[in-house]
């Protein structure tokens, strides 16, 4: 263990990272840049974390993006409440890599908002049963949120409900999380902004810290050599490198801004 916190060997990865030409640098919000909370609108970013990726953006040939579940305006309201100047240079993707602008519902057919009403309407009527469950709608999908349900067997009631029903209904794309289940009218996956960013900025790497099982599907994107895959917390994974929870990404994110500027 590093001076720094993090393991040796993902000291060493960030700092051979950072001497690469361009690179990209990218973070799950909840669970990652802020700690997990009871009720998702009173999360805040660690404001370390956040003014050390604030300043990875002011590098050369270094773009940075949070990539989250939560809708992109909702995700932008967050990162504003942080005061960090700078915030307005990030890149900032919503909805599992699916809004990478405000405008992204015009892209949503006539049939795919008729299904996104039939699901939201569905999960509503499942959450109804289970106190302390909430559904939250984004533009091309519906989430079903139980983490807040009194017991864990209600919560795995609800979510049992979902899958077996709104979930398996013809063109819909259901993605498990944390005590969560997103469905939505089209494909959606963090692991494919990654690809753009990479492939937007024509990066020699990638960095990404991930908490959730959503996050799997970014790691299975990221390529054996320059890429770093940094998991958040414990539970299976497939990231190369693993750090033991939020507090330590301030860290990590610290580490490759002094290393990618010299400071």
């Amino acid at each position: 263990m590093s001076g720094s916190g993090l393991p040796d060997d993902l000291g060493a990865a960030l700092h051979a990272f950072a001497t690469l030409p361009r690179i990209v640098v990218a973070s799950d919000f909840d669970g990652c840049l802020a700690p997990i909370v009871s009720h998702p609108a009173d999360a805040r970013a660690d404001p370390r974390a956040l003014a050390a990726l604030v300043e990875l953006t002011a590098a050369p040939d270094t773009t940075t993006a949070v990539v989250s579940g939560r809708a992109r305006t909702d995700l932008a309201g967050l990162v504003a409440l942080s005061e960090v100047a700078g915030v307005d240079d990030l890149t900032l993707i919503g909805s599992h890599g699916t809004e990478f602008d405000d405008d992204f519902s015009s892209g949503i057919t006539d049939e795919e908002k008729e299904l996104l009403a039939r699901l939201q309407a569905q999960l509503d009527a499942i959450a109804a049963r289970f106190p302390g469950a909430m559904v939250e709608t984004k533009p091309a999908s519906t989430v079903l949120h139980v983490r807040n349900v009194a017991t864990a067997t209600d919560a795995e009631e609800a979510l049992e409900l979902a899958r077996g029903g709104p979930a398996a209904l013809p063109g819909v794309h259901a993605t498990e999380g944390k005590a969560v289940l997103e469905l939505a009218v089209i494909e959606t996956g963090k692991g494919h902004a990654l690809d753009v960013l990479r492939a937007q900025t024509n990066a020699d790497g990638v960095c990404y810290l991930g908490d959730d099982v959503t996050d799997e599907h970014a790691f299975t994107h990221l390529q054996d050599g320059n890429d770093v895959s940094i998991k958040v917390g414990d539970g299976d994974t497939v990231a190369r490198y693993r750090i033991t929870g939020p507090e330590l990404v301030g860290e990590v994110l610290r580490v490759l801004a002094a290393a990618r500027t010299g400071s």
